[in-house]
């Protein structure tokens, strides 16, 4: 039996896509449904296209034990994968996904995580503060941002002259390249 994902995603949903890709013709994987916070997001549309379950939430259903943690357990979700999602996962979802909620983070946490630090912010911090590489980090959901056990990082190096928009853009490539298998490793060591 497939085990399911729920894919949460804020924006564009580019790590979305890249999983769907991997996923959609295996009997093994299957993403489930995709979860978004914002009716506008391009996400939403791609969703729609492709004929996929989709859940909109606002903060108030995401916080409520009765609403979207109800739908995931009546959807069977085996893992639910935090692609560019930006609201902090309250507790009871947590507890009642306990061990199957990853989140990817462009960065070398513990290094330019924390609320407020996401996307191009990480970024312009990194390329500020003169580091000399960044990446990516896979890591379990714990309540608060960014601080979960890291399960991967992948790294690159941050070149002379790069700017966040040339940054980002290898960054991409590591979610690319590293999310999907690191995600069929997760899964099949689930029960």
């Amino acid at each position: 039996m497939a085990k399911k994902l729920a894919l949460f995603a804020s924006g564009t949903g580019s790590n979305v896509r890249n999983l769907y890709a991997r996923f959609r013709d295996r009997s093994d994987i299957e993403v489930a449904v995709i979860v978004c916070n914002k009716p506008d997001a391009p996400v939403v549309e791609f969703a729609r296209e492709q004929g996929l379950p989709l859940i909109l939430i606002d903060r108030a259903a995401l916080n409520d034990p009765d609403l979207l943690c109800a739908d995931l357990i009546a959807l069977d979700v085996d893992l639910i994968v935090l692609a560019g999602f930006l609201w902090l996962i309250p507790e009871h979802l947590i507890h009642a996904f306990q061990g199957r909620i990853v989140n990817l983070h462009p960065s070398l946490l513990p290094k330019y995580g924390g609320k407020g630090m996401y996307g191009q912010k990480v970024h312009e911090a990194v390329i500020a503060s003169g580091d000399k590489e960044s990446g990516i980090t896979i890591h379990w959901v714990n309540g608060r941002y960014d601080e979960g056990d890291i399960l991967f990082q992948a790294r690159c190096a941050v070149l002379e002259g790069d700017t966040p928009e040339s940054l980002a853009k290898r960054i991409h490539q590591l979610e690319y390249e590293h999310l999907p298998p690191q995600i069929e490793h997760i899964v099949s060591h689930l029960p």
